[in-house]
């Protein structure tokens, strides 16, 4: 372990599928103290994450390594901490607020090109503009109005953090806090930007009043505070970890989802016929659309709405294959507080697994051609499950991301937006780097081309 140490530091994604490859899908990792199992197969990753999750926890180096940056929030809490915290965020996610999620995603889209010039190609940073929507999104629709500069300093914030983070989690050496390291000191320096970035969102929020009726994530939790069942430092690590959980993690998706469009010209011409035939689109805009076509001829159709989510499911099949080709959340831990079972495996109390659905959402046994991009696999009738412990970009079990109906609204709608009156083309020269940080993210950006359909 020790002479691996730089090979997990430099690609841990390749580290762990030659482990995978070298030894079976379960893989003990012969470390001092506490034993570390590494669980790539669907049944064991079920077991922990689902049948036998209240035999698991949260108590790892991983998550208490985020919470270093996100506080005690609901990424990194187990307990009755995870259940008020959740209990008072539950309202922000419902379907009800899902319609609002769908006006916000779309007004971003449409925002972040609307620089472009019409029917002129454009190279764009797509990862950089995707940051950008989705922030917008989770300033509108969580926090309950346009975040501005304070939003900017929180995010930068988190990201500054989280790379201190991510080195602390891929070393074996615990350098205590107190310690004047380089790391430590940024981790400070981040600590004290993202207090005074949020206390400013929550007085902002505040400002406006916060009523009964106002179902925003920040109003939510602003009242829980009021009430006592949180307090004020835990609002802090909400906010933080909305950040990393409803804000990187989707751009993360959207911008390798548009990367593996470019690169799969058949899937994006099946893509833009359906934008064509709901919005109205393409050659002869206007005659012979959908039933809510516009009816004008505009070249791209008119922008999406809530009401055609339903009616886009190739669109949505593309952001499924792409979440499983490149799972923001690429790595899971959980730590075990007693005995049990892993896929016919002993594992005793104080076990660290390792579930990565990087692993899991390339098996062999469970998808045919696992590397290719194939969006018509969840168009099946039975397309992969996260409660069988096959496909897991939101986890499953009573961990489930409470944001995954969020995301995959905003993800489906947000890239019909972006793509209905223009193709997306690779950048000659500027293949995408991928490195696993918390999520997965292109190294020095996602430059794409966004070619007019006009």
């Amino acid at each position: 372990m020790v002479r691996a140490l730089p090979r997990i530091r430099r690609d841990p994604l390749a580290f762990l599928a030659g482990c995978v490859a070298r030894y079976g899908p379960l893989v003990a990792f012969p470390l001092p103290r506490t034993p570390v199992l590494l669980v790539a197969t669907a049944a064991g990753a079920r077991r922990v994450l689902v049948e036998s999750a209240a035999s698991w926890t949260k108590a790892t180096i991983q998550y208490s390594s985020l919470a270093l940056v996100t506080g005690s929030g609901m990424l990194t809490t187990d307990g009755s901490a995870w259940r008020s915290a959740r209990r008072a965020a539950q309202p922000a996610f419902r379907h009800g607020n899902l319609e609002l999620v769908a006006e916000q995603a779309v007004a971003a889209a449409e925002r972040v090109r609307a620089p472009w010039p019409a029917g002129e190609d454009v190279e764009v940073d797509a990862d950089a503009a995707v940051l950008e929507a989705t922030l917008e999104v989770v300033g509108r629709t969580l926090f309950g109005g346009d975040v501005g500069d304070d939003g900017e300093r929180v995010v930068q914030a988190v990201l500054e953090g989280l790379q201190v983070v991510v080195a602390r989690a891929r070393t074996p050496i615990p350098w205590p806090r107190w310690l004047p390291t380089p790391g430590n000191r940024r981790l400070a320096r981040t600590e004290q930007v993202l207090d005074e970035a949020v206390a400013h969102v929550v007085e902002r929020r505040r400002a406006q009043g916060v009523g009964e009726d106002d179902q925003d994530l920040l109003a939510l939790l602003l009242r829980a505070v009021d009430s006592g069942m949180l307090t004020e430092t835990s609002v802090r690590g909400e906010v933080a970890t909305m950040v990393v959980a409803g804000h990187e993690t989707v751009a993360s998706s959207l911008a390798w989802t548009l990367h593996l469009l470019a690169t799969h010209p058949a899937a994006q011409d099946r893509l833009h016929a359906e934008l064509d035939a709901v919005l109205g689109g393409g050659p002869g805009a206007g005659i012979g659309g959908g039933p809510d076509a516009a009816p004008g001829g505009e070249p791209g159709g008119r922008a999406p709405v809530w009401a055609d989510l339903a009616r886009l499911p190739w669109t949505r099949a593309v952001v499924d294959e792409s979440l499983r080709l490149y799972p923001p959340a690429w790595v899971v831990t959980r730590k075990a507080v007693a005995d049990d079972v892993v896929d016919g495996v002993a594992v005793p109390a104080g076990t660290l697994v390792i579930v990565s659905p990087w692993l899991l959402h390339r098996r062999e046994d469970t998808y045919s051609e696992p590397d290719a991009f194939s969006p018509e696999r969840f168009l099946a009738q039975s397309p992969p499950s996260p409660a069988r412990g096959e496909y897991l970009p939101f986890g499953a079990g009573a961990r489930l991301c409470i944001g995954r109906d969020f995301a995959l609204a905003e993800s489906v709608l947000m890239l019909a937006a972006m793509l209905r009156d223009r193709r997306v083309a690779p950048v000659p020269g500027a293949a995408p780097v991928l490195q696993a940080q918390v999520t997965l993210r292109p190294e020095h950006g996602m430059h794409l081309r966004f070619e007019s359909r006009g």
